[in-house]
């Protein structure tokens, strides 16, 4: 595709190497042509690299195939995920999930981008609702005050709630931003 086809989110090939295209900018220098200055994150390493590309330069397009996963556990630091259409599982390390791997519970649906039959991206649900293991006790009356307490949820996952919290309770957490969102009614 041309540089001028270029659209935020799509995923790119330059040089052998697969990035996402984060940012991009229609330029025009004061001498010479109009150039698209892009800022591209590199899906194997996470780097951010700013690319400038003449509108008539062509970039390669790499179409990723997603998929959705099942995870259903983890020894270590690996993580078995299956395809929930062929039951194929695979197994993922700790840098395929950056750090949503403190979000993973058993049977968490998740979405696994593959390009050329290797999973490249690991796409997480916005939110996950996990129960609270371990917390300070409720203290009476603390609701007037807006102090938060920590709380660690099954998974390890230590978050600020409010006073009101006690163990068992089931938290719903923003995966994007580690934050409790809301205690979830059963």
């Amino acid at each position: 595709m041309k540089a001028s086809e270029m659209r935020k989110g799509q995923t790119v090939k330059i040089d052998g190497k697969l990035y996402v295209i984060v940012d991009y900018q229609h330029v025009k220098l004061g001498k010479g042509g109009a150039v698209y200055q892009t800022k591209l994150k590199s899906l194997t390493d996470g780097s951010i690299q700013n690319v400038r590309l003449r509108s008539e330069e062509t970039v390669e397009e790499a179409y990723l195939d997603k998929r959705v996963y099942e995870y259903l556990y983890s020894s270590g630091s690996e993580h078995v995920l299956m395809d929930t259409e062929t039951y194929d599982q695979i197994t993922l390390d700790d840098d395929a999930f950056g750090n949503g791997a403190k979000y993973l519970k058993a049977n968490t649906q998740l979405q696994v981008s593959v390009y050329e039959g290797r999973p490249v991206i690991v796409t997480l649900p916005n939110t996950v609702d996990l129960e609270v293991s371990e917390t300070a006790p409720e203290i009476r009356g603390a609701t007037a005050t807006n102090q938060n307490k920590p709380a660690t949820l099954e998974t390890g996952l230590v978050v600020q709630v409010p006073p009101f919290i006690k163990i068992g309770d089931i938290l719903r957490i923003d995966t994007r931003s580690g934050e409790y969102v809301t205690r979830v009614k059963e």
